[in-house]
């Protein structure tokens, strides 16, 4: 087993509220003996803009807006769906494709409506997440998973969130919301990405751009 090194960062707080994601990411980072705190643990932290015009940026600003906020190795993903048709759209934009204050359901509506007259075979798109930690001493580290896949033409499935109802993973021959929680986390974009960020965790920092 993977054994903690001294050059990689031994705690971390993810830049998030979500009690999944940070259970989540303690069991994959577990092993290398690191400890992940979320932003309940930081509530003076509030809400940090995303102006960054790719998900690399994002997840940048957010990683080093905690890390300067707490003083400790930060980690954030950001992530969105990509439609070929639509050229690379809704992409950094998912969460806010309908709107400044839009909902799952507006933003699945308004992604059907513009798919509207593109046939099943062009609907192609993929999932994608970026995540970086970043730390004190001004390192980083970076690291990007995708999840190719399909628009359907009308909503499947109850689980999930966002526009999992919408995006068919054709080798499963189901929607992301009709994946067990077990089944999405093995195959989705940000499995991938968290995976490639914790087999690189001992040895993967470098300076910061």
């Amino acid at each position: 087993m993977a054994q903690p090194s001294e050059n990689a960062p031994q705690e971390v707080v993810l830049a998030t509220r979500n009690a999944g994601k940070i259970k989540e990411l303690n069991v994959l980072l577990a092993p290398l003996g690191v400890r992940v705190a979320g932003l309940d643990a930081y509530p003076e932290i509030g809400d940090i803009p995303e102006t960054g015009e790719t998900f690399l940026e994002n997840a940048r600003i957010k990683a080093r807006a905690v890390c300067r906020a707490t003083g400790r190795v930060s980690l954030a993903d950001d992530s969105g769906l990509c439609v070929d048709a639509l050229s690379g759209a809704p992409g950094v934009y998912s969460a806010r494709f309908s709107g400044e204050h839009a909902t799952d359901e507006a933003n699945n509506a308004k992604l059907l409506a513009a798919l509207a007259h593109v046939p099943e075979r062009d609907r192609t798109c993929r999932f994608v997440s970026v995540v970086v930690a970043a730390s004190p001493d001004d390192r980083e580290l970076v690291a990007e998973g995708t999840w190719e896949g399909r628009v359907t033409l009308k909503a499947a499935g109850a689980g999930g969130f966002g526009y999992d109802p919408l995006f068919l993973d054709p080798e499963a021959g189901k929607t992301a919301a009709e994946l067990t929680a077990a089944e999405k986390n093995s195959r989705s974009h940000r499995g991938k990405a968290l995976a490639s960020l914790v087999a690189r965790w001992k040895d993967g920092w470098t300076e910061a751009e």
